[in-house]
């Protein structure tokens, strides 16, 4: 496609404000009054990244109207079976148009006529003056239909996902179709459950496909039913005029009165103020961070102050707004230890966070803890390095094991696990800030500070403010401690910021976590998570840090006698291709691959290739030819074999612990959407176990003595 001097975007309004609402519907976002903004937040993050990433020339915004179409004039039934709107969609939809406004963005609605006729009008016209490039911005499969050279179908990503162009190589792949303009039989034939266009009764989606690439249409399906089998003859027969009305309320209609020109769909300067007015309004703080800058602010909580130019500008509160009531216990005030002690001893519930040397929970040592139990109130116990730290943390034992005590904390996992390797163990129950957000919240960020913002409309003391050129290890964590010992004067571990610095950034973190732990408590009850948060996911952790611990024991002699193995099985599966192939090749290449198979010994015809023209030799089409040719059979072998040696065999004895002998791998409870456990540093969870290859990496894994077995178990997830 020659490259355009135009750029059109043309956005189905209605489709993606329903797709964003929807696409958080188990997660809503809610502002501090509780208004729904999801579609808002997730429309609005559509149009900012074609703004940022596709650099339009033209842009506009098309709306379906309320009054009936030509289609319900032909089918009073269409779209019949739709469920209203939700209201809190509803309720958004004028602010979706407002915010559309504020960037300058013409709107276009045609009265009678559908977005998709409007767009399909657009589309036609800008291809008719040559030198645009249209993009139309939508998720619905019925655009299929209109994409050609120049006119092409932006469908925005899902939850992270980068957005994806249909041009018609791909239209054709995905419909099977040989020219983009079939896919309208294919939806004749299929119907559309959602418009409730009926389409012919048992065909679906595959059947239509099969169908349209035998005959090439509906029509000349229909002047040769004699050649169709059974039933679906039959359907055929009996619902012929049903099949012509239903491919004809598929088709979209291009010649819609759109009285827009395209000089009024220019892309005009936005309207900043009124931008920014409308995200403190709905409180898209990280939105607004990313128009105009680190310095917005529209967190919920906010105050309000008036700009030097008469505009209400949000403020996230800090530290300085509030009266604090921290302390700091110096590492020789045992007294003042013995009092704190007595009072965690005497509370139901408290908040504690650690401040480390290190994000490993092995080597890391503690330099302080904080305690809160009080909003606005904090206590920092200073941790001094060696035996001395040992006995302050000992003296802390018998509170953190007490089982009628709740511990609350934010990331539960990493302080009791950094506790655990100091012979401390922290007994349930445990309230874990980041799980309960998790719960309610999965689809957000779960950092502290980022709840801090969106939850309190506060901005906690960075990380980096306190220790940022102060000895800070490229891991993220301190090296407080250096070569030195603490100096007992004001300043801080050597080489470090001022005790009282530390003091403060880490109390403050354990008084944010407990007011946050409030607000949490009654959003997870709200939600109907409370069970699974307090019986399942919280009583979980101290069993993942006791695992983790504990580790695992792996044999480095039969380790490399497996390595010996693999590697003499990889040369014997390079011999075998290189013979097959008649030539050598580079086997980790998959463009050399694709060329031997496809091109050398043609094994596929129609073998697929990715877009950047390669051919596709993932592992899912290669078993698909296995049969075909013991190449293909040697070549998945081979990838096999030099997998397992470089992930496990080579990479396992460098993750054995040598304080203990053993791996120890970390769990995590947040990673996967599906809520499953996931391993890394190493994953020990993606080790083959069908293969024989897999099974020997796997004796590898031995038991700690004579005395111990090793239980191997899975699930099915269905």
């Amino acid at each position: 496609m020659a490259e355009a001097s135009k750029r059109l975007f043309l956005l189905d309004g209605m489709a993606l404000v329903y797709r964003a609402h929807f696409a958080l519907i188990r997660s809503p976002i809610y502002t501090s009054k509780r208004f729904n903004t999801s579609a808002l937040f997730g429309f609005t993050s559509t149009l900012l990244d074609l703004l940022e990433k596709q650099n339009p020339t033209h842009l506009a915004v098309v709306f379906d109207t309320s009054e009936p179409t030509e289609r319900h004039r032909i089918y009073p039934a269409y779209k019949g079976t739709r469920d209203e709107m939700p209201e809190d969609l509803a309720l958004q939809l004028p602010h979706v148009k407002r915010l559309i406004e504020a960037f300058d963005i013409p709107v276009i609605e045609c009265p009678g006529w559908e977005a998709d006729d409007v767009i399909g009008t657009l589309a036609k016209r800008a291809e008719a003056e040559g030198d645009f490039v249209t993009y139309m911005v939508t998720p619905d499969k019925d655009f299929a239909q209109l994409v050609t050279d120049t006119t092409l179908i932006y469908k925005p990503g899902r939850q992270g996902s980068n957005a994806e162009i249909l041009d018609k190589a791909k239209i054709c792949e995905l419909w099977e179709v040989e020219d983009p303009l079939q896919t309208i039989d294919v939806l004749g034939l299929w119907g559309d459950t959602s418009d409730n266009v009926p389409g012919v009764p048992g065909v679906g989606e595959k059947t239509a496909k099969k169908l349209i690439a035998e005959f090439g249409s509906l029509e000349k399906i229909l002047a040769h039913t004699d050649q169709l089998k059974g039933k679906q003859k039959e359907a055929f027969e009996a619902n012929r005029e049903q099949a012509i009305l239903s491919k004809r309320l598929v088709t979209i209609l291009t010649d819609a009165p759109v009285a827009t020109s395209f000089d009024q769909i220019r892309i005009s300067p936005r309207h900043d103020e009124a931008l920014k007015s409308l995200f403190v309004e709905f409180e898209f703080n990280a939105l607004g961070k990313r128009l105009f800058g680190d310095d917005f602010q529209a967190g919920r909580g906010h105050t309000t102050s008036e700009s030097e130019g008469g505009t209400k500008v949000a403020e996230l509160r800090t530290i300085t707004d509030f009266e604090k009531h921290y302390s700091c216990l110096r590492a020789d005030d045992g007294k003042g230890r013995a009092k704190l002690l007595k009072e965690l001893q005497a509370r139901e519930s408290w908040c504690f966070d650690l401040e480390t040397t290190s994000l490993d929970e092995k080597t890391a040592s503690v330099i302080g803890l904080a305690f809160s139990w009080e909003e606005h109130h904090g206590t920092y116990v200073e941790v001094p390095p060696g035996p001395a730290g040992k006995a302050v943390l000992a003296e802390f034992r018998d509170v953190f094991a007490d089982p009628r005590i709740e511990k609350v904390g934010h990331n539960l996992k990493f302080d009791t696990g950094v506790l655990l390797w100091q012979d401390i163990v922290v007994s349930p129950p445990l309230f874990d800030t980041m799980l309960a957000h998790s719960l309610v919240e999965p689809e957000q960020r779960h950092k502290m500070d980022y709840l801090a913002e969106s939850m309190l409309g506060y901005t906690p003391i960075s990380y980096d403010s306190v220790f940022a050129a102060k000895t800070v290890e490229k891991s993220g964590q301190l090296n407080l401690f250096g070569e030195a010992e603490m100096s007992g004067n004001e300043s801080g571990p050597a080489g470090g910021p001022a005790l009282e610095e530390i003091a403060r950034y880490a109390s403050e973190d354990a008084d944010v976590t407990w007011q946050l732990a409030a607000i949490l408590r009654k959003q997870v009850r709200d939600s109907g998570q409370e069970r699974v948060l307090l019986e399942i996911e919280c009583p979980l952790v101290p069993v993942l840090v006791a695992m983790e611990k504990e580790g695992i024991r792996v044999d480095p002699a039969a380790l490399a006698e497996t390595g010996e193995l693999l590697a003499k099985r990889i040369a014997e599966y390079e011999k075998a291709v290189y013979e097959a192939a008649g030539t050598p090749f580079n086997l980790n290449s998959p463009k050399q691959v694709g060329e031997i198979l496809f091109e050398r010994l043609r094994l596929d015809d129609k073998a697929k290739k990715t877009k950047t023209g390669q051919y596709k030799t993932d592992e899912q089409t290669l078993s698909a030819l296995a049969n075909e040719h013991q190449i293909v059979r040697d070549l998945l072998s081979y990838r096999e074999a030099a997998k397992l040696k470089s992930t496990y065999v080579d990479a396992l004895p460098e993750s054995i612990f040598p304080g203990t002998g053993r791996i120890h791998t970390t769990f995590h409870q947040l990673l996967t959407a599906t809520g499953r456990l996931a391993s890394n540093n190493p994953n020990l969870q993606n080790i083959p176990i069908r293969s024989e290859q897999g099974r020997e990496i796997r004796r590898a894994f031995v038991p700690r003595d004579a005395d111990h077995l090793i239980l191997s178990a899975d699930y099915s997830q269905i």
